[in-house]
């Protein structure tokens, strides 16, 4: 006669589980502050390059306001995930998390339309008819366009796990950490949109 064997939840599993969930959060704003000090530095650097002359004067083209916009829609569509996920409906989770991913490939879209256009007004990163100014715009956008990508990749998991109805409202740590670090993107991106603005 064969014994049914019950398969029993490994406690090992459980813990290392709970230390990630523990160590998650304190672990992405470790990374956060890093990525703000990365920022600080480049754009003091412009400050003070800008300080030494030769420097280009240029205005931002207007797409880079229709960019600012575009991500701080997706804020406010992400956070309704956020809430959504709380009162347990999966269905407008995954929408929500839908949509601020396409609000977050348009944005990556608008900026490189803005950079034609720059580009289109004689303004390069490198070559012979660069100047310092436009090397630094290219470089701050190009730094934070790369922390996007990393930004779209967690909205891609977060959404493919919201269709797969893997988040609840006792267990939602995927999504929030991706808005953490998302709504950091947006304000990012507001304060370089408006230092760059005003700082020429």
């Amino acid at each position: 006669m064969e014994t049914l064997k019950v398969k029993r939840p490994n406690p090992h599993k459980a813990e290392i589980r709970a230390a990630k969930r523990k160590t998650a959060k304190p672990l992405l704003w470790i990374g956060i502050v890093s990525i703000v000090m990365l920022f600080a530095g480049l754009t003091s650097a412009y400050v003070v390059r800008a300080d030494n002359g030769n420097w280009l004067l240029f205005q931002l083209p207007d797409i880079a306001l229709l960019s600012t916009a575009i991500i701080i829609t997706s804020s406010l569509t992400l956070y309704v995930g956020q809430r959504a996920i709380k009162k347990d409906n999966t269905r407008l989770t995954a929408v929500s998390l839908l949509v601020t991913l396409i609000l977050g490939l348009a944005f990556f879209y608008t900026q490189m339309e803005a950079w034609k256009q720059l580009t289109a007004q004689g303004i390069y990163f490198v070559g012979k008819y660069s100047n310092a100014a436009g090397s630094f715009l290219y470089l701050i956008a190009a730094v934070h366009l790369a922390h996007m990508v990393g930004g779209l990749i967690a909205l891609s998991v977060s959404f493919t796990k919201a269709l797969l109805k893997k988040y609840s409202s006792a267990d939602y740590l995927g999504i929030e950490l991706t808005a953490i670090y998302w709504h950091f993107l947006d304000l990012l991106w507001v304060y370089l949109f408006l230092f760059l603005y005003f700082y020429r």
